[in-house]
């Protein structure tokens, strides 16, 4: 009779030699993450902070970029408005000492107009445009003239010197008539007249080597910006005139 071979345990036995290069491998691995790890430098607070900032992205919170961002439009916008309002009054100072030069000037031109017994034909008032002072044609000009008369023309010069003011600014001439058609072979129409006028009493007024010419400007307009009712003698006599507008010093004549 045959007998039985016996199996043994280590027939049913599966090979394991193969776990230890997988082990080494492992572990080479694991050293070279940690190889990796601390060669590279982290900056906890920027990781914070850029996890915060995603935080913002995907859920809609408030992150540290966020505030950040916030914090500078804010301190900008109240640097914009400090500077502004800074401008603001330096403006408003640099216009009340102008206004000051004005009011001196003006206070000049009516002590003349009093001391020349001028004051009916003769006044001046301060505007938003500036100082205005308003000259009736009778005291220079004859009726549908444009010339200065002679025996005037120091007159002329006199306010001249009234209008050396310090810093310089920009001085505007201009003519006026009434409505009355003109009636001579000179002047096609009163704005003629009325621009010629100007600039010959500019003209006298230039002959003062005090004055700039790059400061002043003549203007005609004739009939056409009355002061009074051209219905009246005495209103068409206040029309018939000659203006001399001083600017503030930050304004241009136009």
């Amino acid at each position: 009779m045959a007998r039985k071979r016996k199996k043994h345990d280590h027939d049913d036995h599966v090979d394991e030699s193969w776990l230890i290069p997988y082990a080494d491998l492992l572990t080479l691995l694991l050293a070279l993450f940690i190889v990796l790890f601390a060669s590279s430098s982290i900056d906890a607070a920027k990781y914070e902070q850029m996890a915060k900032s995603f935080n913002v992205v995907f859920t809609g919170g408030t992150g540290v970029m966020d505030q950040t961002s916030m914090q500078s439009t804010e301190e900008t916008e109240n640097s914009n408005q400090t500077k502004k309002a800074a401008e603001e009054d330096e403006e408003a100072k640099a216009k009340a000492r102008d206004h000051a030069v004005l009011t001196k000037v003006k206070k000049q031109v009516d002590s003349f107009i009093a001391n020349k017994k001028l004051g009916a034909k003769l006044e001046t008032k301060l505007t938003d445009e500036g100082l205005l002072i308003t000259i009736e044609d009778s005291i220079f000009f004859d009726s549908g003239r444009a010339v200065i008369r002679p025996q005037d023309v120091p007159l002329a010069k006199e306010i001249s010197k009234l209008l050396v003011i310090n810093p310089a600014r920009d001085i505007v001439i201009s003519g006026h008539t009434d409505n009355v058609p003109i009636r001579n072979s000179e002047f096609e129409s009163n704005w003629y007249l009325s621009a010629i006028r100007a600039v010959n009493f500019l003209s006298i007024l230039l002959e003062n080597s005090n004055l700039d010419q790059e400061n002043f400007s003549t203007k005609g307009f004739g009939e056409f910006k009355p002061v009074a009712s051209n219905d009246t003698a005495e209103g068409r006599s206040k029309n018939r005139r000659v203006e001399v507008l001083i600017l503030p010093i930050e304004k241009k004549a136009k």
